[in-house]
């Protein structure tokens, strides 16, 4: 008899299970809220952000010279200067003021200003400068600006240096030029570019964020539908932690795996992103990943008690988790504390694990670090799902008996009143 009800009991935990799963996954696709995060957002953010980053790089930045000096080596800088694709000058100012107020008012974004001894300095043996100014409010238009004036200033040194040798024959040109010859090779980001390094990291970042706002959002409407707010409805289906936890997360995880290979597969194949990695290694990293934001996520939503609190409480922590991630921001300058707090989400191990398998080549051994981090993040989040929905579970039924004696009560008390 024990066995027959050890297995008319698992029949009946497999049965909520599926009915679980089944009934939230309708849920999941008649809330418009929650399609909207599921479905809509991860559709349509990967591909604003890689629209607008598409550029790679900031060319032609625009830029005024104040030209003291007058010369024709003055003139030869500036020349090639404007040459680079990288600045585009758009002014010759007769001042600093001029060229100021022009920087005030966004007609150019960089000043370079050469001074009236710049050629007399180079005819005399001297060292001579130019001066670079810039608007700091976006750092690639400092970044093009000292590229395109180191890049002049080497070149025409090195004709400086050959004319001043004495030089007979070419090789002892080369030599005099370059007495170190070097190589600049830009490794798993060929085209030096924003998109390459940033979009890998949003699209594993949208991700969590998606199924933090959607499960939220659902864990809100379940309150609100619920005449307790409890997060667990009152349902011969709904008594038990397991089945709960695994049919909520098998939906999830269902239509997330789909999800999953639009957001890091089609999307920077769209883009023609760097994609390096192999796809079996990809696979096995992404799945312990989804599954720590998923159980994350529904850890995460006992906080949420109205539809509208989860867009409160978790919208704003985009920006500072792809900051202490490591990647928009050195991990080594990140300070200690704020590490520690980044290795409570599992963004933080999935973006560094992904970008290093996908744009780096590593295979899943040489993250074994971020991956036995995501799946201890699993782990972990499991266990707390099931101690969340397991207390909900509780809560319910008290509730439940409570309002059962209240109306028991009540029913007393009109039979005595009527007797």
């Amino acid at each position: 008899m024990k066995d027959i009800k050890l297995k008319d009991k698992i029949a009946q935990g497999i049965n909520d299970l599926f009915y679980i799963w089944k009934r939230e996954f309708q849920t999941t696709f008649r809330d418009q809220g929650v399609l909207i995060f599921f479905i809509l957002v991860p559709l349509g953010y990967p591909l604003l952000y890689s629209f607008i980053y598409d550029n790679e790089v900031v060319r032609e930045v625009p830029a005024v010279v104040v030209d003291d000096s007058h010369s024709s080596l003055s003139r030869e800088y500036l020349r090639k200067v404007d040459a680079t694709p990288d600045i585009q000058i758009v002014s010759y100012c007769a001042d600093m003021e001029e060229a100021k107020q022009m920087l005030k008012n966004r007609h150019a974004y960089g000043i370079i200003y050469i001074p009236s001894d710049f050629s007399d300095n180079i005819a005399k043996g001297k060292q001579t400068q130019v001066s670079i100014y810039c608007d700091m409010s976006g750092l690639l238009y400092y970044k093009s600006m000292l590229l395109a004036n180191t890049a002049v200033s080497l070149d025409m040194n090195q004709d400086i240096k050959i004319a001043r040798s004495g030089n007979t024959t070419d090789r002892q040109d080369e030599i005099t030029a370059y007495p170190i010859e070097y190589e600049e090779i830009s490794i798993f980001n060929p085209t030096a570019g924003f998109a390459a390094f940033l979009i890998p990291a949003v699209l594993v970042l949208i991700i969590q964020q998606t199924l933090l706002l959607g499960i939220g959002l659902a864990a809100g409407t379940a309150r609100e539908n619920n005449r307790f707010k409890d997060l667990v409805p009152i349902n011969r289906h709904y008594n038990g932690t397991l089945r709960i936890v695994l049919g909520k997360g098998l939906s999830y995880f269902m239509v997330y795996v789909l999800v999953a290979f639009y957001v890091l597969y089609i999307v920077p194949r769209l883009f023609s992103l760097n994609q390096i990695g192999q796809p079996g290694s990809l696979v096995l990293f992404v799945v312990p990943y989804l599954a720590a934001c998923i159980f994350f996520a529904m850890t995460t939503s006992i906080a949420i008690r109205n539809r509208e609190t989860c867009m409160l409480i978790f919208v704003f922590t985009s920006v500072p988790l792809l900051f202490i991630s490591g990647i928009s921001w050195p991990g080594a300058a990140i300070p200690p504390f704020w590490k520690y707090v980044s290795y409570i989400f599992p963004s933080t191990f999935g973006i560094n694990g992904f970008v290093k398998i996908n744009n780096m080549g590593a295979t899943l051994s040489e993250v074994a670090f971020e991956y036995k981090a995501l799946w201890l993040q699993a782990g972990v989040y499991f266990l707390t799902t099931c101690w969340v929905y397991r207390w909900q579970i509780l809560m319910s039924r008290k509730h439940a008996i409570e309002r059962y004696k209240e109306l028991k009560e009540k029913e007393n008390l009109s039979k005595q009143v009527s007797d």
